[in-house]
């Protein structure tokens, strides 16, 4: 048996025992074309038909022999055995067909085909997705093969796209509708005249709630196909179009495949590793996990630097198709006890990538564990945990149900999880030699270990099977081709490597790695030494510049070699990462070479103080109350003067900023630190992340009371109050802006004071305390005034306005509104004459004035969309829908309310989308359209269970008590009202309430 492979399914390749054969292209396109026939005697006169078309030289066959001898020694000298044989009337290639990717495709095809015909989908999908991962290109690319080769290529393109229609039609039918809708767009895109695809895409959206847009996609190909080929799509699709407008049920997901999945399938797992070797006998443990009555929590321990991540990467990715509703990952920094991920900040980074808005995520590890189980009940997820310290790390994170599988690494074994759960225990300790030798010839190449085989056994000895050291020591050697292996092993094998027989010890692989910081250049050094000084998970090129006081462009030429040495590793563009071991080496590298240790602090926390200075001044230059001061020249900009460029920087730099404010208290900068805090309130406010931002404002205030720093104390206050506001956490809110206010009073701070009255005045308003409110908010525009701050002023009228219209006193509200705009037209604050506009249309809507509303809101959404505000295009939207059914147009709010759904959706604000949803159920019924109205209202309170607010649910339980009063369902109508009751007096809107109180009762 050979091992000789040739793939024809992109550039044209041989590959032998030892790596790629070299071929030239006219060796290539011969190769190929007996690759296609593999068997079969090919005659001279097709290959020479395939060469040189109708013009063959004199000397055709001549050079056709001498093309196939060069292939022959090309092939011998790569240790292949002779394949390509003489049989007249031509030349054979003497391989098994699974040898050729294309006919491994046709294989593997035709037997997902077979699965389809006995009903097993899922086999189908996995074998058509293994199919599809042959595929590296067009068809023969790189090689001109005339008519036949044009022939072979609609061949197996056509395959190949029958094969993708096949699997996203098994896909659809086990539950992957979202999937797929994500992924066939990209498709259709590419033959948009195909009308399979454009079935499976309508069918795919039909089932992810998304009707309008799976007509649409029916639309566009109608109106192609009459555009470009005069004809109507086939009786198929129109039948399934017609389908879809009648919502017909036959074309529902089968209750064995439906699922409740998120708006966007999370896929979290990151790439997995490459040159992954061994671990056959655990891979097979973890498959057997999955074969008892419910999926177990899955455990893979063992010491660092034995690649359990690598494991777990490798093994969540392999059986990713069985859990089509989401692939999550977290890492909790375990290792390190001071610096660990809380079970709450982890709850909320999982409920995050479940779809829940930063808003509406609970505060509290129980509320937050309660409402990550109950997302996961029905789901079929993997969680990948990596790196949990202790049990208490993982047990907020298991799921609730039998449907999804958790798998967590650790160092340590966490025994105690099988007190309490199923648990599948992998231990994980050093490769074998042979599978240690596997590892260094997949990276260094079969020949170059085939030249020095004890040597590499020597080296695979030395390393002591542990992962992170057979690369590291590979990696070296790729960097200088003509080394030995026997040379690094003799520079490894001296008494500094004792214990690397040793697991676990830490020196063990500081050994290694010191072998690998050695060879570095003084520059890229340095450059580790101060990433390591980081505190963020990733590390961006820009700020490697700033600590070693170089170029940007040398900072990246630097980190390009850091990067081949598998020392950093890249984690987007201009991002880079560590393993915590290397990092650990590196942080006492720096303490023992650095000499400027405090001017390393220094340019660390002046770039992100300068950074976020930077992007606030573009975000919102009214924010001018702190001016960092920096102790180094400004580096370069790592952003355009533009503030959707600053705030997509900042967003790539989120998760540093919490590590990087406490680095800088640690390091006696509070005042920094808080400073730090200030500044990136303009980025929060536009991107949202209002959870995250709590423990941000935390750790400020910390700084502030650390520096003395009453005023820096103050300003910590009011912003703490704002997050928790804005989180709806509105007792908190109330709490926090009380201790800011005497605080601000304590030190004379007028305008302080101003807008800590106008925050605990919007807290009091949301609790519907307005009695509490309006008087809070004209004590603001009071402080305000007395302290000169206009916009304080502007900000106070305003809100006072718009709780005077939710309290049903729009006519009060139009003073404080209309002298709001003055004062926001005046300075010039468009943002801000937009959300005035928006509240005064609702004022004039109350009063019946419909006409002057819809003007407001025209002007208002015009500067919404200029500015790119998509939180106030919706809000706008919404209230020209309410303006116009107020009106007696259902028909033109219908429209708004559509329009609002969709920005909504395409922000992924599902407290929104929860509300256009009902209010399109509401102009539903109200026009009799009960079935219409089910829909949109049943889909409300689903969304609406994702993102709880009282008052806003009360609405719908509101609605669908008339509707089962319509249908004649009194039961069901009185436990809605009921409900809708219950919610209205627990927010203190009894005026609702009593509207659905009978009288007397």
């Amino acid at each position: 048996m050979t091992d000789l492979e040739v793939r024809v399914l992109g550039i044209v390749e041989a590959i032998g025992p030892h790596g790629t054969i070299a071929l030239t292209g006219t060796r290539r396109v011969i190769l190929g074309v007996l690759s296609v026939r593999v068997g079969e005697v090919v005659p001279y006169t097709e290959l020479v038909d395939v060469l040189w078309g109708e013009s063959p030289p004199r000397t055709a066959f001549k050079t056709l022999h001498s093309h196939v001898a060069r292939i022959r020694q090309a092939l011998a000298a790569a240790g292949v055995d002779p394949v390509v044989t003489t049989r007249d009337p031509g030349y054979v290639l003497e391989l098994a067909p699974e040898r050729v990717d294309a006919h491994r495709f046709e294989l593997l095809v035709r037997g997902a085909r077979a699965d389809l015909a006995r009903g097993d989908r899922r086999a189908a999908v996995e074998t058509l997705r293994t199919a599809a991962d042959l595929w590296r290109g067009e068809p023969f690319a790189g090689t001109d093969l005339g008519a036949w080769g044009h022939h072979q290529f609609e061949r197996l393109r056509e395959l190949r796209l029958s094969a993708t229609e096949d699997r996203w039609d098994a896909e659809i039918a086990t539950g992957g509708a979202p999937a797929a809708a994500l992924e066939l767009p990209r498709l259709v895109a590419g033959e948009p005249l195909r009308e399979r695809l454009t079935g499976l895409l309508m069918l795919a959206l039909h089932r992810c709630g998304r009707h309008a847009e799976a007509l649409g996609a029916y639309e566009k190909l109608r109106h192609r196909l009459a555009d470009e080929l005069g004809v109507d799509p086939g009786p198929e699709l129109s039948e399934l179009h017609t389908a879809i407008l009648r919502r017909d049920a036959a074309l529902d997901a089968p209750a064995a495949a439906a699922s409740s999945v998120p708006s966007q399938v999370p896929a979290q797992i990151p790439a997995r590793a490459g040159h992954f070797t061994g671990r056959a006998t655990e891979l097979s443990h973890l498959d057997d996990a999955l074969t008892g009555d419910e999926p177990p929590i899955v455990v893979i321990s063992g010491p660092a630097g034995m690649g359990k991540t690598s494991l777990a990467v490798q093994w969540a990715s392999s059986i990713a198709g069985r859990f089509p509703d989401g692939h999550l990952f977290l890492d909790l920094r375990g290792h390190d006890p001071d610096h660990a991920v809380t079970a709450e900040a982890a709850l909320a980074h999982l409920l995050r990538g479940l779809d829940v808005p930063e808003d509406r995520i609970p505060a509290g590890e129980s509320a937050r564990s309660a409402l990550y189980r109950t997302l996961l009940h029905t789901r079929r997820c993997v969680v990948l945990v990596d790196d949990a310290g202790t049990v208490d790390h993982v047990l907020p994170l298991v799921p609730g149900s039998d449907t999804s599988v958790l798998v967590v690494t650790s160092r340590r074994s966490l025994t105690g999880l099988v007190a309490r759960h199923a648990v599948r225990h992998v231990v994980l300790d050093a490769l074998d030699d042979a599978s240690s030798v596997a590892l260094l010839a997949k990276v260094l190449g079969k020949d170059r270990v085939a030249r020095e085989p004890e040597a590499t056994a020597r080296l695979a000895h030395v390393c002591a099977g542990m992962p992170l050291a057979l690369r590291i020591a590979a990696a070296r050697l790729v960097g200088v081709p003509t080394r030995s292996v026997a040379e690094l092993v003799d520079e490894l094998s001296g008494a500094r490597l004792e214990g690397l027989a040793l697991e676990g010890d830490l020196r063990t692989v500081r050994t290694v790695l010191a072998s690998a910081y050695r060879p570095l250049s003084a520059d890229a050094a340095r450059l580790l030494r101060l990433f390591a000084v980081v505190p963020a998970p990733t590390v961006s090129g820009h700020l490697g510049a700033a600590l070693a006081d170089v170029p940007v462009a040398a900072a990246r030429a630097t980190l390009g070699e850091l990067s081949g040495a598998h020392l950093v590793i890249g984690a987007g563009e201009d991002r880079y990462r560590f393993h915590d071991l290397i990092r650990e080496f590196a942080r006492g590298r720096a303490a023992v070479e650095e000499q400027e240790p405090d001017a390393v602090v220094g340019r660390l926390v002046d770039w992100y103080l300068f950074v976020a200075d930077e992007a606030n001044r573009l975000v919102n230059p009214d924010r001018d109350a702190v001016k960092p001061g920096f102790r180094f020249p400004s580096p370069p900009l790592p952003f355009a003067s533009d503030r959707h460029q600053a705030t997509a920087f900042l967003e790539s730099e989120r998760d540093g900023f919490l590590p990087v404010i406490q680095y800088a208290r640690e390091q006696g900068m509070p005042v920094a630190a808080w400073h730090l805090v200030y500044l990136l309130a303009s980025f929060y406010e536009m991107s949202g992340h209002w959870t995250e931002r709590v423990e941000l404002c935390r750790a400020g205030l910390d700084a502030a009371r650390d520096a003395g720093d009453r005023a820096g104390e103050a300003e910590m206050l009011r912003a703490l109050g704002v997050a928790f506001y804005m989180t709806r956490r509105l007792v908190e809110a109330v709490a926090t802006n009380l201790a800011a206010l005497e605080v601000v009073r304590e030190i004379g701070d007028v305008a302080g004071e101003g807008h800590v009255l106008n925050n605990l005045a919007n807290a009091y308003a949301d609790l519907r305390r307005f009695d509490e409110a309006e008087p809070a908010f004209r004590a603001a525009a009071e402080r305000a005034t007395a302290a000169g701050n206009r916009i304080g002023v502007g900000l106070a009228q305003r809100n006072l306005g718009y709780a005077l219209v939710r309290s049903g006193r729009a006519r009060e509200s139009l003073a404080p509104l209309t002298s709001a705009l003055a004062i926001f037209d005046d300075i010039g604050n468009i943002r801000l004459r937009a959300g005035t506009l928006d509240s005064l249309g609702e004022a004039r809507r109350d009063l019946g004035r419909h006409a002057d509303a819809l003007r407001d809101f025209a002007e208002a959404l015009a500067i919404s969309r200029e500015i790119g505000d998509r939180w106030l295009e919706w809000e706008l939207l919404r209230s020209c829908g309410v303006t116009h059914l107020a009106a007696g147009d259902p028909a033109a709010a219908l429209d708004h309310f559509g329009q609002s759904l969709s920005v909504t959706r395409a922000v992924h604000d599902r407290n929104g989308e929860a509300i256009a949803l009902q209010l399109i159920g509401h102009v539903h019924l109200r026009a009799g359209r009960t079935a219409e109205a089910a829909e949109h209202l049943e889909l409300a309170l689903a969304v609406r269970s994702q993102v709880p607010d009282g008052y806003e649910e009360a609405h719908i339980h509101r609605d669908l008590a008339e509707l089962a009063d319509a249908r004649g369902d009194g039961a069901a109508a009185s436990q809605h009202r009921g409900r809708a009751v219950h919610l209205y007096l627990g927010v203190n809107a009894t005026a609702e309430a009593q509207a659905l109180t009978p009288r007397g009762s």
